[in-house]
């Protein structure tokens, strides 16, 4: 049996050795992130991908293997493990194919197949299928006993029949081969229900639908799944050949025949035969194989759709901050009016109120006055303004305050408000903001998350941030694991600044429990920031381990030595001080200069711990120590008169912000209250693989409107400027191959997945 370590290199393309290396330390508490960045000599460089990767198919591969382990006792402990077996379920490559071979062994509730064996009719089963030459109706006669609960040939006939399409239906071979036959060969096929038209008229596009399983994409299968659960859609699997008797080519009952050389050939028990092969398909292997085929579309589904969360997620979490300066953070709203906070460039709340500028109260003069007043009283430089509810209105209001404030130099910016209603409830708001009414803390979050949108959004749960597809269809445990990653990995690829950080940030640091960053506010406030990594070692709770794990991640800035606002870890600067050696340079005046730091050869300061791609990365941190490995901050600038989906016509050249990246394109915010779809064909000139590959979360782009459809609330762009509008031809994506199935509100927590912008945004 190949080990697990040699499985997973193999499946990476990388040594065993690099693997062996991972699981030691992953065994031993180490983070992705600590290892990827600080232990490259001993993975030979692999990196988070990679041990993102090996992480999860370790945890499968221990899971089966113990697994295996339990199977093979059980099959022991009923002295049926035979040296075949054994070697069968050592070399089981999936849980799948584990399970198919114990199916004959495990134990279950009395059947039919094992009623008849008690009474005695397992070897006419056996006889006859050995012997076709025998009659079954005689053979059968001398098995009949009233005693035994056989009263005649016909009950024997049955109970025979019975354990034969058990055998049939516990061969794991067999089954093996039929379940991959239907998979390459089957299709999903969906009906409407009866009288379902008009109330799942969301789901048109599969009233009458058929794809091959192969090739159906994930937000497909889900869009599908929701409709038959939702009791709108009529869903089956179907195959050819799987109606056709065991005589015809390409039936899956001739395969069965085949199998235990069951065939039309004019003998007495043919025909019995080929009745119990029809039996044992149709009653038995069919069925498991198609809920086995359901249970692998839905796992390659919502394997795609947490992998598209993950990826939108992190480019949200990535997305380029504004940086520290004082904001004006509009929570945009009709009746109970707009919520302002004011916070000063280091996220501290400055002032509050509510303004009431649209319907019904139509305060506008006023709020404009009272909102310039306060740009001016606490010198703001960005407004930023929620995209939910009355944002278009609430956005002509802050260009009012610019145009009447030309002096202030201020920018003003549409902000992503999703979440910020779950934050504003949540024991995080109520710690950090304990004084402020529950509708003012989401004007400070969405003013916060201009200025780093990474620190604001880890303190909401990354499901609420509404990036994804179909959240409510797919696995909580593996979505919340995703997810906790790809925030992990994103605070750790940043750095986190020890004297400013909230605990909700501090926690997603490598190694740092909840408990842990608490603390270290604590010691924070008490004792003032922090001068130098090494006190960190005063906090309590962060013992030795933990210090290794997190030091290298944590910035602090002015502090008493340059080094500790790098990303060099504190073990690493001996190094440094070899490298100040030999260019007779202070710190302070080596840090940034690049032109002497050029000139070195990382190879002259490795040693045994310290190897050259932790020199060569020492060297980098030197010139460009604590680098934002996000983008410069930049933003959409939304086109004047057109403010909701009527305002627009095909031709309309548009600037906008990529909101969601889905399998089939990518929704772009254009400041109607309404996303549009780039559908993957109208993303390039060239053909693409997935339309991650041309934008992310958080881009601005310019965009060609192609298609409008009020009456759905659908948007069709293009990110091809020059293509042509026929407005008599569909745009591209409004075929069914790029469906738009049932959105899903945004209230409450709930993700909105990938299609929740085919309708209004709800009020928050």
């Amino acid at each position: 049996m190949t080990s697990v370590n040699r499985l997973i290199a193999q499946e990476l393309g990388v040594r065993e050795a690099q693997v062996a290396a991972a699981v030691e330390l992953l065994d031993g508490g180490a983070t992705v992130p600590f290892i990827a960045r600080y232990r490259k000599e001993a993975t030979g460089s692999l990196d988070d991908a990679q041990l993102r990767t090996l992480e999860e198919r370790l945890g499968y591969l221990r899971e089966l293997q113990d697994r295996r382990a339990t199977v093979t006792e059980s099959i022991r402990a009923q002295g049926k493990l035979t040296l075949e077996l054994a070697a069968a379920i050592a070399v089981a490559d999936t849980k799948a194919r584990l399970e198919d071979i114990y199916l004959p062994y495990k134990p279950k509730r009395r059947t039919k197949a094992q009623i008849a064996r008690e009474a005695g009719l397992g070897p006419l089963a056996e006889a006859l299928l050995a012997n076709p030459a025998l009659d079954p109706r005689t053979a059968a006669g001398g098995y009949v006993s009233a005693a035994k609960g056989v009263p005649g040939v016909d009950e024997a006939l049955e109970g025979a029949r019975h354990i034969l399409v058990e055998r049939f239906s516990e061969d794991a071979d067999l089954v093996g081969r039929l379940r991959e036959d239907f998979w390459r060969g089957g299709s999903a096929v969906s009906k409407v229900r009866k009288g379902k038209d008009a109330a799942g008229a969301k789901f048109a596009d599969y009233f009458d639908w058929s794809e091959r399983l192969e090739r159906m994409p994930s937000h497909r299968i889900l869009a599908l799944f929701r409709g038959e659960k939702e009791e709108v859609l009529d869903l089956d699997l179907a195959a050819e050949g799987e109606d056709m008797p065991a005589g015809q080519p390409g039936s899956f009952e001739l395969t069965i025949g085949r199998r235990y050389r069951i065939a039309a050939q004019g003998r007495p028990g043919d025909r019995w035969l080929l009745d119990t092969v029809r039996a044992a398909w149709r009653t038995k292997i069919r069925t498991g194989i198609k809920a086995d085929l359901r249970a692998r579309l839905f796992e390659k589904a919502e394997t795609e759709a947490v992998k598209v969360f993950a990826g939108n997620l992190k480019d949200l979490l990535l997305a380029a901050p504004a940086g520290g300066r004082t904001t004006l953070g509009l929570d945009p709203g009709y009746r109970n009016g707009v919520k302002v906070a004011v916070v000063d460039a280091t996220g501290k709340v400055v002032a509050v109120e509510t303004t009431y500028p649209h319907e019904p109260q139509r305060r506008w003069q006023e709020s404009v006055q009272s909102l310039g007043r306060l740009c001016r009283q606490h010198g703001v430089e960005l407004i930023a303004i929620g995209n939910g509810t009355a944002s278009r209105e609430t956005d002509r209001l802050a260009a009012e305050i610019l145009a009447a404030n030309p002096d202030l130099k201020m920018t003003k910016v549409m902000v992503s408000e999703a979440g910020a209603s779950v934050y504003s409830a949540s024991e995080i708001a109520s710690r950090e903001l304990p004084g402020l009414d529950v509708s003012h803390r989401g004007a400070v979050s969405i003013a916060r998350r201009l200025q780093d949108p990474l620190a604001e959004l880890v303190k909401i749960d990354p499901k609420s941030i509404g990036v994804g597809q179909y959240q409510h269809d797919v696995g909580e445990t593996k979505l919340s694991k995703s997810l906790s990653a790809v925030v992990e990995d994103a605070v750790n690829a940043v750095g986190v600044d020890v004297n400013t950080a909230s605990p909700a940030l501090l926690a997603q640091v490598s190694g740092l429990s909840a408990m842990v960053a608490a603390n270290i506010v604590s010691h924070r406030d008490a004792n003032g920031p922090f001068r130098s990594r090494a006190a960190l070692k005063k906090v309590a709770g962060l013992g030795p381990k933990t210090f290794e794990l997190a030091a290298g991640f944590l910035r602090i800035q002015g502090g008493e030595n340059p080094l500790d606002r790098s990303g060099v870890h504190p073990e690493a600067y001996p190094v440094v001080r070899r490298i100040l050696e030999a260019t007779k340079s202070d710190i302070r005046v080596l840090i940034g200069n690049g032109a002497v730091l050029a000139t070195l050869a990382p190879a002259a300061f490795a040693d045994e711990r310290f190897g050259v791609p932790t020199v060569r990365d020492i060297i980098a941190e030197l010139e460009k120590p604590g680098r934002d490995p996000r983008p410069a901050f930049r933003t959409a600038t939304f086109q004047e008169g057109v403010e909701t989906i009527t305002d627009l016509k095909p031709g309309q050249q548009l600037e906008g912000v990529v909101t969601n990246v889905a399998a089939f394109g990518a929704f772009v915010d254009i400041g109607v209250h309404q996303d549009g779809l780039v559908h993957i064909s109208a993303m390039a000139r060239r053909r693409i693989a997935s339309p991650a590959g041309v934008v992310k979360a958080g881009d601005v782009v310019r965009v060609l409107v192609l298609a409008v459809d009020v009456p759905r609330k659908r948007i069709s762009l293009s990110m091809r400027l020059d293509d042509p509008i026929d407005r008599a031809a569909p745009a591209p994506g409004a075929r069914p191959a790029a469906p738009k199935p049932s959105p899903e509100p945004s209230q409450g927590g709930a993700l909105a997945d990938a299609f929740r912008r085919a309708t209004p945004r709800p009020g928050r």
